[in-house]
């Protein structure tokens, strides 16, 4: 098959750990090179942020990265790039044109589904033929207003265009069974939705393997975009509650942000109040800031620590749970999102409430002290992913939803032509 995607702000190309970098690049660059090695040929269309970028990039074999000119070649928030979406849908299109158009067009994130939408209604009416469009959101803007209130970013037009895309878009492939209950309610057709999850590297990301650190005491870690709903301050605070019931040998490692190298995690606001918040609950010893971490260093870090806890106030996915089960690691998660699908509670790690320090207290008191526990939970985590997460079944299971997108939408093309 011949695919184009439509990945707006998160290129497959960008490094993870910055505001606007993280899960979704992971997920589009993974999903494009297990389809490459199918044998079918993607495109993936990304908004260009620097100038220095080529036009076109080899990703891997039958992947091709297109760096298309929309708005200034420099970084812009994502929650700021609405009004260049135009833009991109005429690069896109303009592509298409030049290079033909493909069989099937998959956009991610809501504003990549705008795109898509534009580009192929552009080529149907140069062309009479239209290319059918599966649509991942990865994030909601219901979602995020529901938990943010004021402080979330989104552009109001949000509100009204992101139920637009799940209306128009031939098929939507939603990442949890969380995801289709909060379509629905936005008057999406779940007849048409798909669940497919992320997948995880399990080369990359394996149980044995070196350790990047070496740690006397007991050491969790919080991995991600540093922001606040990825709730690395309950994480602190539920340090300060076992440190109250006097368990104060549990050391934090935080990995996301800006570079370790000269002064980039001072100058984060983020790790500035996160680091504000350590000190004022007495726990600012056993904090430690590593900044961005390189994703082929991960799992060597990953394997360092006794857990990994993952407690945002909300998680549309979540690959981080995968790629800690895949290293054999245990992971305490919020009860929230697709984090409720990929760790099963008292199996593959233990669920918390959303937002409460004082459970996330509760779970790593009953973990750490429990090696055999750990381990446990770890070879449960590892024979996880192996089963449900691998990306060979998630290209599998996703081309699968194309081909039949496709057949649908050549059927009635073929039969007008054979009633002429």
């Amino acid at each position: 098959m011949k695919i184009s995607m439509i990945s707006e702000h998160a290129s497959p190309l960008a490094v993870l750990g910055g505001a606007d970098a993280g899960g979704q690049n992971v997920h589009v660059a993974e999903l494009a090179l297990a389809l490459g090695r199918r044998g079918d040929e993607v495109t993936v269309y990304t908004r260009r942020d620097a100038a220095e970028l080529d036009d076109r990039v080899p990703l891997g074999p039958g992947v091709e990265v297109v760096n298309v000119t929309a708005g200034p070649a420099e970084p812009v928030e994502r929650d700021r790039m609405l009004p260049h979406m135009v833009a991109l849908a005429e690069g896109v299109a303009a592509d298409w044109a030049e290079r033909g158009a493909p069989e099937l067009v998959h956009s991610h994130f809501w504003m990549s589904g705008l795109a898509a939408l534009d580009a192929v209604a552009r080529t149907e009416a140069r062309t009479g033929a239209r290319v059918p469009t599966v649509h991942t959101f990865h994030a909601l803007g219901s979602v995020k207003r529901r938990h943010q209130g004021a402080a979330d970013t989104s552009p109001a037009e949000r509100v009204w265009l992101e139920p637009r895309v799940g209306r128009e878009a031939d098929a939507i492939i939603a990442t949890c069974t969380d995801e289709v209950n909060e379509l629905s309610a936005l008057g999406i057709d779940g007849a048409k939705t798909t669940v497919i999850p992320c997948g995880v590297d399990l080369d990359r990301f394996a149980a044995r393997g070196q350790r990047a650190l070496r740690f006397v005491r007991p050491t969790v870690a919080v991995v991600g975009r540093i922001v606040p709903r990825k709730g690395t301050d309950l994480v602190i605070s539920a340090l300060a509650e076992l440190a109250d019931r006097g368990v104060d040998d549990v050391d934090l490692i935080v990995v996301g942000g800006p570079d370790a190298a000269g002064s980039g995690l001072l100058a984060d606001a983020e790790i500035a109040r996160l680091a504000e918040i350590a000190c004022a609950l007495g726990v600012g010893d056993r904090v430690r800031f590593l900044g961005r971490v390189p994703q082929q260093e991960l799992p060597a870090v990953l394997r360092s620590v006794d857990a990994v806890v993952c407690t945002p106030w909300y998680e549309p996915f979540g690959i981080v749970p995968l790629e800690a089960m895949a290293c054999g690691v245990p992971v305490v998660a919020a009860a929230v999102g697709g984090l409720q699908d990929t760790v099963v509670d008292g199996v593959t790690g233990l669920h918390v409430p959303p937002r409460d320090p004082a459970a996330i207290a509760d779970a790593l008191g009953r973990l750490l002290p429990d090696a055999r526990r750990r381990a446990a939970l770890g070879r449960a985590g590892r024979a996880r992913v192996e089963s449900e997460y691998t990306w060979t079944s998630v290209a599998d299971r996703t081309a699968a939803v194309y081909r039949r997108l496709i057949e649908n939408v050549a059927r009635p093309l073929a039969g007008a032509g054979r009633g002429r």
